[in-house]
């Protein structure tokens, strides 16, 4: 069984910064792209930024130039840098990863999420 557990969410005032931490654990022999989606109250879950195995990234617009993903294959691991936070960054920030596992009867691809953390950004 695979998992994926996120930190570092938290209240933070408008113009700081926060780092989101996302550790994948279980039965994986591999990860292909890493991403972190957000969903705010009433809206729909959105892409914020993703990065592949070979350290492609992407980035929606209204984060561009504030916020940066990066990657610790050795661990796991997906790593969210958001700096000069502005209220509409307000929202459930959620984990996602595809990832290659095994069992003893199978192996396979499959895409797997985090629980989310929220991130308030509020003076």
């Amino acid at each position: 069984q695979v998992r994926l557990v996120e930190s570092g969410g938290g209240l933070v005032q408008p113009g700081g910064s926060l780092r989101l931490s996302c550790a994948a654990s279980g039965s994986i022999f591999s990860i292909n792209a890493m991403g972190w989606y957000r969903q705010a109250p009433g809206k729909q879950r959105e892409l914020v930024a993703a990065i592949t195995s070979g350290g492609s990234t992407n980035f929606a617009d209204s984060v561009k130039g504030r916020f940066t993903i990066s990657r610790d294959n050795a661990k796991n691991a997906v790593y969210l840098q958001m700096n000069s936070l502005k209220p509409e960054d307000t929202a459930v920030y959620y984990c996602n990863a595809g990832v290659g596992f095994y069992s003893d009867y199978d192996v396979g691809l499959d895409n797997y999420w985090g629980q989310g953390t929220q991130v308030t950004v509020s003076s």
